[in-house]
């Protein structure tokens, strides 16, 4: 008999193992962070010794799932933002300075908020956008919270302005990232920094084969948007005559180590290029949905799973950090648009929000599946819930039905983070009025203003 911490017994567990096992009656033995025993209920019972026993029985049992995609200090100003703006106008005018106007503590507070969110509706594992600008606040803010995250700095480093020193932009990016990873270094614990870029056409082909070779070198991963919308591929044929991915291909940085987000205005080439040099795409449907991309009707996604590029999911800045719904829009969006119910079905969904974000963050067989040896990330779902019964098919339930409301219980690294629908690790009550006030007091610095159709009487 093996001593454990924790056996949770009696669920219907969706492993997302090698097999896709489903077990009815299933139990997931932790000890020491990790999964120690997955199987039948009865078989596992007489292989442990647990010193907690979690009575599962009546909930469906799931991995950790992992947001390949999050701004962490978009908090404050969600649904702020006047929704018919241009990609540009909103970006330059309304996003980018309110991001400025934030303190240290504003981003703190923000990114707090995003990683309650995220711990209640079920994700153990995010990578951020390599947006942060008060990175170290954010970075002491998060550490006791329990989640599993990758982290990066505001980089942007190409001299746009007339008299702008390039050399020392780029330089002060290298800085960055060298202060960064020596504070937070990727060592096995829950919270390190990576060389994650801004993307689009705002870094160098110096910064983006340096930011290369350091992932390479320290076994590290990259993070970049690019092409949402037509004007970034607009930017790379009129400045240098190639279309974004073929790009990075020439300067040699595509490949495993690196994930390119949104991927909405590419064309068949950019396709294939991705696929032979195995570099994934994480696409963020609510964000595109809300942005105008034009991901249905310009995107290329199902051609990319088919090509066999690894597609996960992310929830963007997001006017919410719950990954259900995403999944739910991944396996509808294309069904409709292309007439075919067979595309990115409710497996293909799930997979995406579990195994394939894994696979992008290079934590493939660590997180995202129930396995022996994987980290003891699980989520109890309840199913004593409108939207879970009647219970026949627990995947489509899943993508189909539920969201993250039905999340009762989160362990990450074998800690219980979420325990009947709480946080353990942070106080939500203090949290939630804190972030009222920043809002408050961050928008009314911004002077920008709140832009309504119905008045507030």
């Amino acid at each position: 008999m093996q001593a454990v911490d924790t056996l949770v017994t009696g669920a219907m567990l969706v492993t997302m193992d090698a097999q896709r096992r489903v077990i009815r009656d299933g139990a997931v033995a932790m000890a020491q962070g990790r999964i120690v025993a997955v199987g039948p209920s009865a078989e596992v019972a007489g292989m442990v010794a647990p010193r907690e026993v979690i009575d599962a029985r009546g909930f469906v049992a799931t991995p950790g799932f992992v947001n390949a995609h999050v701004h962490l200090t978009e908090t404050l100003i969600r649904n702020f933002l006047p929704e018919a703006l241009p990609f540009d106008e909103g970006l330059n005018q309304w996003v980018i300075p309110l991001y400025q106007g934030h303190t240290p503590q504003e981003q703190a507070i923000a990114a707090r908020l995003a990683v309650l969110t995220m711990l209640k509706t079920g994700t153990t594992t995010f990578l951020e956008a390599g947006t942060l600008i008060a990175f170290e606040a954010v970075a002491q803010a998060l550490e006791g919270t329990g989640i599993r995250g990758r982290i990066g700095r505001w980089c942007m480093d190409r001299a746009f302005a007339p008299g702008e020193d390039q050399a020392a932009l780029t330089q002060a990016a290298l800085d960055a990232f060298g202060a960064d990873l020596a504070a937070w270094p990727d060592d096995g614990r829950l919270l390190a920094a990576w060389p994650l870029l801004v993307g689009h056409m705002t870094n160098t082909a110096e910064l983006w084969q340096a930011a290369t070779a350091i992932a390479r070198e320290k076994n590290l991963r990259i993070c970049a948007h690019m092409a949402p919308a037509a004007g970034d591929p607009e930017w790379y044929l009129a400045n240098t005559g190639k279309r974004p991915v073929e790009w990075l291909a020439d300067l040699g940085v595509l490949g495993d180590h690196l994930a390119l987000v949104h991927m909405v205005h590419v064309d068949e080439r950019e396709v294939a290029l991705l696929a032979q040099s195995g570099t994934h795409v994480v696409h963020c449907p609510e964000a595109s949905l809300k942005g105008g991309y034009q991901a249905t009707t310009r995107g290329l996604f199902p051609e990319m799973a088919a090509a066999g590029v690894n597609i996960a999911i992310g929830t963007d800045g997001g006017d919410r950090h719950d990954l259900m719904p995403s999944a739910r829009l991944m396996a509808g969006l294309w069904k409709d648009a292309r007439g075919d119910t067979a595309l990115f079905p409710a497996e293909s969904a799930l997979e995406m929000l579990t195994v394939n974000g894994a696979r992008a963050m290079g934590l493939e067989g660590q997180v995202g599946t129930l396995a022996v040896g994987a980290r003891a990330d699980l989520v109890l779902h309840d199913t004593r819930r409108p939207e879970w019964m009647p219970l026949h098919n627990p995947v489509q339930q899943l993508v189909w039905s539920a969201d993250g409301r039905g999340v009762h219980s989160v362990w990450v690294d074998g800690r219980r983070v979420v325990d009947a629908g709480r946080c353990t690790t942070i106080d939500e009550e203090q949290l939630l009025a804190q972030a009222q006030d920043a809002a408050q007091a961050l928008v009314s610095r911004s002077g920008l203003p709140l832009r309504m159709a119905w008045p507030i009487l």
